[in-house]
């Protein structure tokens, strides 16, 4: 008995099915709409950009008429075009330009001492032992007293000049700057400074190749908060016996309420904040270029 069994073979005749049609009419075919073919009645939405800044045009247009119908008094909040009006003045007059020139001397001189001595200082406590038992608990026990109640201090020990100013902006600016380049030492992998005693790095080598690249990422995080801290505490320190800067026009106009001087100067505080915050940034993706992502 064979165990083969033949199979007749079964020709199909015909003409060859059709494909399935793209309109979507065969049995079991559904055409989903898709987000590039718009409809004919399809709305079209504003770009992003355009979108926000709707938001801030109807902001500046409520104020304005707001200011205009009475609900603003002109001693309480000028309106958006008085504003205007009123910093284009103290730019032609020169009265601005020279405030802003002496503030932002201030906040340079606060970095310029600030930024180098909390890096100093968290190398110092962070790479040995010593240092952290002599500098890091004075440090956090200091960065919690309030810097506005040291005025009282500083003004005896300083006097009421630039240098009381200044150095409450390098205290403030010391601060982030510490503590993130502390942090990072103390995160360090410490394979790496083993890595480092089998290949035979000196000590200066290992801080050179090891420790400032590790650490650069949390020192420009630092330095953006004490950018930051350094234009905040301005309009504080600016106001402590001062005859020039944005923090005087402030106290002056406050005296003799022109609310629109007021507001010149805080926009003012804020555009600087935000070219100082830019130039960081930029200078943050020029010296990390090696991470990635950057």
């Amino acid at each position: 008995m064979s165990l083969r069994q033949d199979i007749p073979a079964v020709h199909i005749s015909g003409p060859d099915p059709a494909p399935p049609s793209s309109a979507g009419s065969g049995p079991g075919l559904v055409r989903l709409p898709t987000s590039a073919a718009a409809g004919p009645g399809r709305r079209r939405r504003l770009p992003l950009g355009f979108a926000r800044l709707s938001g801030i045009v109807l902001f500046f247009t409520v104020w304005e008429v707001a200011a205009l119908i009475g609900w603003l008094k002109p001693q309480d909040l000028a309106a958006p075009s008085v504003i205007f009006t009123t910093g284009f003045d103290m730019l032609r007059s020169g009265a601005l330009e020279s405030a802003i020139w002496v503030s932002l001397q201030r906040v340079l001189w606060g970095l310029a001492i600030g930024v180098p001595v909390g890096t100093a200082l968290a190398l110092l406590a962070g790479l040995t032992r010593t240092g952290e038992n002599l500098i890091d608990g004075n440090v956090q026990m200091l960065r919690f007293v309030p810097i506005i109640g040291l005025e009282s201090l500083f003004i005896l020990w300083l006097g009421v000049g630039e240098t009381a100013k200044v150095a409450l902006l390098v205290l403030g600016v010391m601060f982030p700057v510490y503590i993130n380049v502390f942090t990072a030492i103390r995160a360090m992998d410490p394979g790496l400074h083993e890595l480092a005693e089998v290949v035979g790095l000196s000590s200066t080598e290992r801080l050179r190749r090891i420790v400032l690249p590790g650490i650069l990422p949390a020192f420009f995080m630092g330095l953006r908060i004490a950018v930051a801290v350094a234009w905040l505490l301005l309009v504080f320190v600016e106001q402590i016996n001062a005859s020039n800067g944005l923090g005087y026009l402030i106290v002056q106009a406050q005296t003799f309420f022109e609310s629109s001087v007021i507001v010149v100067a805080l926009v003012s505080y804020a555009l600087l904040g935000l070219i100082s915050e830019g130039l960081v940034r930029l200078a943050e993706r020029r010296v990390l270029r090696w991470q990635p992502g950057r």
